[in-house]
């Protein structure tokens, strides 16, 4: 069971959603894993889902789930594409993944947030959110 499991705190992982421009110039959003750590992170799993209200009443998106593999050190990899309908959701995603036979489990959650909110997201050299 799950309680069984002593999982280390999470560092040097982060989750961004951000905003790019493709080749049509038209704005595509993306959810991405940040990996700071000076190692990789393999078998990487993320769990995601939009929840309308915090106490899971209302609206509700799919759960998808993501198999990422290794990310390599003090890189990026993207995750999903997000539809700006979704920003009013608080959007959840759950990491799991390996650091040299560590299992490390966390939830990141961004909050609801609109376009004229963003920050810049230095690991990926555009505008968007962290997630807490």
């Amino acid at each position: 069971m799950k309680i069984d499991i002593l999982f280390p705190e999470v560092t040097g992982v982060k989750i961004a959603i951000a905003k790019s421009t493709n080749s049509l110039g038209e704005s595509e959003w993306h959810a991405y894993v940040i990996n700071k750590n000076l190692i990789e992170l393999t078998d990487a799993l993320i769990v995601s889902k939009g929840l309308e209200k915090p106490n899971g009443e209302g609206r509700k998106t799919s759960t998808l789930r993501h198999t990422l593999g290794t990310i390599e050190a003090q890189s990026t990899a993207p995750i999903e594409m997000i539809s700006p309908e979704v920003f009013l959701f608080q959007n959840e995603f759950w990491i799991s993944y390996y650091i040299v036979g560590d299992l490390f489990d966390k939830k990141f959650t961004v909050t609801p947030f609109n376009e004229f909110e963003l920050q810049d997201i230095e690991e990926l050299g555009l505008k968007g959110v962290y997630a807490q």
